[in-house]
């Protein structure tokens, strides 16, 4: 009778062990899928292409929502001595421009029609933040024989946005007065904290 209890204890402990493993683990898988959703760049002139000497600096952090039908994000930057134009997440990869497929705010130069009352103001210069949601109605559509059509994003495509940004193939960038071209960029990343200034 002795050796049954035995028995029975280690099995009563072997099963709530087992219990807590499966527990920990599946905690483990969420807490991983949810770093997948936290992106973030730093913007420096240098990524700029051409590079652009300037001081100012930003930084863009976001999370896209489990159901990847929303990215909320704040957008941050300094120095900038002229008028901050407009700013946006661009469809390419590193060292090469790409066309706009988010505006994340717009200032001086507006955004068009499509997407104008969903896009916030941009903060005066030298610098401040914004924060916004980035839905399907965000993603533009792009002209027909442009070089948007031909990187194939078409409007209201979140997911293709996603896709890209998963990839590293997509950018954040402030335009100013003084670099209409862009002032500040950087290579949007998944996870880790790039967003730091």
């Amino acid at each position: 009778m002795k050796t049954l209890r035995m028995v029975m204890a280690a099995l009563i402990a072997l099963s709530m062990s087992t219990v807590g493993l499966i527990a920990a683990s599946a905690q483990g898988n969420g807490d991983d899928r949810n770093r997948g959703n936290q992106i973030s760049a730093r913007l420096i002139g240098y990524e700029e292409v051409p590079s652009v000497s300037t001081p100012a600096r930003g930084s863009f952090r976001a999370t896209i929502a489990r159901d990847k039908e929303s990215i909320e994000y704040t957008l941050s930057f300094d120095g900038i001595a002229s008028t901050v134009n407009q700013a946006h997440i661009h469809f390419a990869q590193t060292s090469v421009n790409g066309v706009i497929v988010v505006w994340l705010c717009q200032g001086a130069t507006r955004a068009p029609a499509a997407v104008a009352t969903i896009t916030p103001e941009c903060p005066t210069s030298p610098g401040g933040t914004v924060s916004g949601t980035i839905t399907a109605n965000s993603v533009l559509a792009q002209a027909a024989g442009s070089a948007g059509a031909a990187q194939q994003i078409q409007q209201f495509e979140l997911d293709e946005v996603i896709a890209a940004i998963r990839a590293g193939k997509a950018y954040a960038n402030v335009h100013s007065s003084v670099s209409p071209g862009g002032e500040i960029r950087g290579q949007i990343k998944v996870g880790g904290d790039d967003g730091d200034q």
